[in-house]
């Protein structure tokens, strides 16, 4: 039995310029759905209908198969059922010819689709035997049309004679975000409710449509309330790169009177990126100032270190493409905006505590400690778990390389080489 999960992501956007790509908690409207869809039972296939070839690999990338859609169904007046006729032959091409006995539209505009939504449509077609579904929520709201010479009319009720709501019959509104059809019926109509139309129920919180920036921007705001907390593992990441000031720092510095600048590092940040190391994951650190701070920080921790760099995630593009490690297996740390660009390129943006609020919103996952008091520390506790408290595990102590310096594991210690610039980003 074959269920198809087809999910149309056209380039061409309007209202959000390159809206399927744009990231909520870290990652793209397109991945978010395509993850959806792997994680329902029920769905034995994904396949993301585009004409552009970036969210054709950001679809790849997230464990989908891509259909190149033609442009004839890729403009603004294209339907999504057309999308959805196209993607089902070319399935059935690449799969020997085996027709989808139920296929799903799943849109990637709506970020808070859960597989219990997708898995919902699915089941109601392939083991209830309703020909088609839809995701509805809960709605209790009184409807009106601007008519003309500007009057209102009511369209759900009689204005005259307004029912309290528990003697109003429910209604449901359409959430757009998961609709399911048998394959045959789907032929046939055309068109995506035919027969018996079972209505899914979802969460009303999450409903939200990605139409215009306004939607994007309380999607964001939204997704560190309503996403379900995931960490990385060490399965996850191949590299962990590191932004410098506000991560492994507060963010201060110290000036003294002959402006000698002094920053505060964390020890257990030290152990973190020791044990890190001794698992074989690529480390980096990269940073926008030219600071001798930096650099020292980085042979300390035996590390390599690109700073200076105007563009960082052009630097770490390249870096990447260098050490051969593909940017979605990337643990990208930072605080600060200039750190989104890096964000959006990367499979694990990770915020710290104290991060400017865009970034942690734009962030996959947050730690609970601040940067420069072992947020570092924590993050390697994601990735290597227990096994960062055993005796076994390679570990370097991050201890004081100036004479006579001193202090105790999990303190805070300063770096006062000399800085020409200040540690500001």
């Amino acid at each position: 039995m074959t269920v198809l999960a087809v999910i149309p992501a056209r380039g061409g956007s309007k209202g959000v310029p390159a809206k399927n790509l744009a990231p909520v908690a870290g990652v793209p409207l397109v991945a978010r759905a395509v993850r959806a869809c792997l994680a329902a039972p029920l769905v034995t296939d994904v396949v993301v209908s585009t004409d552009d070839e970036a969210i054709a690999a950001a679809a790849r990338a997230a464990g989908a198969e891509v259909v190149l859609r033609p442009a004839e169904i890729a403009g603004d007046t294209a339907t999504s059922e057309s999308a959805v006729l196209h993607a089902m032959d070319a399935h059935q091409a690449m799969h020997d010819g085996i027709a989808a006995d139920v296929v799903l539209l799943v849109q990637c505009t709506s970020p808070f689709l859960t597989r219990d939504d997708v898995q919902g449509v699915a089941a109601a077609v392939l083991e209830d035997g309703a020909d088609s579904a839809v995701t509805v929520a809960p709605f209790h709201g009184f409807v009106w049309r601007d008519e003309t010479e500007g009057s209102g009319v009511g369209v759900n009720h009689d204005a005259a004679c307004r029912p309290r709501r528990q003697d109003r019959p429910q209604d449901f509104l359409e959430t757009g975000a998961a609709y399911a059809m048998k394959g045959v019926g789907f032929r046939e109509a055309g068109h995506r409710f035919f027969g018996r139309t079972a209505l899914v129920r979802t969460d009303p919180a999450r409903v939200l449509e990605v139409d215009d920036p306004h939607d994007l921007a309380r999607a964001r705001a939204l997704a560190p309330l309503l996403d379900a907390p995931a960490l990385p593992t060490r399965d996850d990441v191949d590299a962990v790169v590191l932004d410098f000031d506000g991560t492994q720092t507060d963010d201060r510095v110290l000036i003294d009177a002959e402006g000698r600048e002094f920053v505060a590092v964390h020890r257990g940040d030290g152990l973190g990126v020791a044990h890190l190391r001794g698992a074989g994951l690529e480390l980096l650190i990269l940073s926008t100032e030219q600071n001798p701070v930096v650099a020292a920080r980085a042979r300390k921790l035996r590390i390599p270190v690109l700073h200076g760099v105007d563009r960082k995630d052009i630097a770490l593009k390249q870096w990447c493409d260098q050490t051969g490690i593909a940017p979605e297996r990337v643990l990208y740390a930072g605080n600060d905006v200039n750190d989104l660009p890096c964000f959006n390129l990367v499979g694990w943006p990770v915020a710290v505590a104290s991060a400017h609020a865009s970034v942690r919103a734009a962030a996959r996952a947050v730690t609970a400690t601040p940067g420069g008091e072992g947020a570092i520390r924590e993050i390697a506790s994601w990735l290597l778990g227990p096994t960062l408290n055993t005796p076994d595990t390679p570990h370097t102590p991050d201890t004081p390389d100036t004479p006579g310096a001193s202090g105790a594991p999990g303190t805070p210690t300063a770096d006062t080489r000399k800085s020409p610039a200040t540690s500001e980003k």
